[in-house]
Parts: C-alpha cells; structure tokens; sequence
C-alpha cells in the first residue's frame, strides 16, 4: 500500500464515507468530487455490467466538469480520477439504495438468517492521458436472524438509505448479526482495496 502520493494527485469521485475511509486506510491523500448523475437513467440486466456502466458514467461526468472548468492542464502533474458503483444482489435481483422505508424493510428483513452477494466495480480514469482502468469483484455476506427491533433502529436512523441494498457491514448496529463474509469486507463496504491498488498501478 501506498504511504504517499506525491508524484500524482487523486480525486476520488465519491461522497461515500466508507470509500473515504479505505482509501485514506491505504494511505492515500486526496480530494472529493461528486457526479451528481441520475443513476436510474443507467440501467444494465447484470450486476457486474451495471455497476461498470455507473462507475464509467460518474467518471464522465467528473471529467466533463474538470474539462468545462479548465482544470486539466496538459502540464499539470498526473491526476488519476477514482470512480466506483456497488450494488447488491438477493435471490438474483438486483439492489440499488432503498427508495422508501417500506423497500428498506423489505430488504433487511430478506437478509435475516440469508444471505446476499455484492458486487462492486473501480474505474480509475488518468485525467493526464485520458485513459481508463476498470474493474469489478463481488463478495457474499451470510447473516444470523436480525431482530426486528435492530431493523427499525437501522431505518430510524436513515443509513439505510445512502447504501446499496440499504446494508452497511460496518454499522455497530449490523455488525454482530454478520455470521461470514465470503470474499473481502472492502469490497461490500464500496472500494475493493487490492482492485483499486491494481488500476492505480495500470494507470500510472
């Protein structure tokens, strides 16, 4: 893992709390931009192919507004945009952020004594050559029964909402209710660390 990047720079392309927190894990420094896109507009019947065409797309959509802003210099250092998209997939559908409390209800309760893979795809764009790095892993998460009161805690507090499939796996409230994680706990909490290190390397 990187201590530091001194020799380029990197924007990561998110507002996830938990991106941020496992790139600045990974020793990264960085700064944020968002993509403000309509993710609904994007729609792929694989996970694996939707959660590439979401993260391509945020990219884009930085980069037009980097462009548009004459923030991309030809003599400016190497800046590497990191853009990425989750989902999850229960009984084979797939499971974007809960649109209501009822969808959030539905979806945790689902996970109670079950279990759920997720899918998370990384697109590293170099901003300096215009080239693009991209990814995608899944991991499957095995869960004890929830209680319900747990549930409603999790709605309450609306996290639900701002998460794909409205599971967070590092919330002290879920947490204790995982039983096992088949695969690596980064890439269900939305930036899969070695896939991301890999593209950052291709992409210098």
């Amino acid at each position: 893992m990187a201590t530091e990047n001194s020799s380029f720079k990197i924007i990561l392309g998110s507002s996830s709390k938990a991106r941020k927190h496992i790139l600045r894990e990974m020793g990264y420094e960085f700064t944020v931009m968002t993509a403000d896109i309509d993710e609904k507009c994007i729609r792929r019947e694989k996970p694996e192919e939707l959660v590439m065409a979401l993260a391509e797309a945020k990219a884009d959509a930085i980069v037009a507004r980097l462009a548009a802003g004459g923030a991309l210099e030809e003599d400016a250092p190497a800046t590497l945009l990191i853009t990425a998209d989750t989902v999850v997939v229960y009984q084979g559908i797939i499971r974007e952020k809960p649109t209501s409390e009822e969808e959030a209800r539905e979806f945790i309760k689902g996970y109670s004594g079950g279990h759920a893979a997720v899918v998370g795809s990384v697109v590293v764009t170099n901003l300096k050559t215009g080239r693009r790095y991209g990814g995608w892993e899944s991991a499957e998460v095995y869960f004890l029964e929830i209680p319900d009161e747990v549930i409603d805690s999790l709605i309450d507090e609306g996290i639900t909402f701002n998460v794909a499939g409205g599971l967070m796996l590092e919330h002290p409230l879920t947490l204790p209710f995982v039983d096992a994680v088949v695969g690596s706990t980064d890439t269900v909490m939305g930036l899969s660390k070695v896939l991301t290190e890999n593209l950052l390397s291709e992409a210098l």
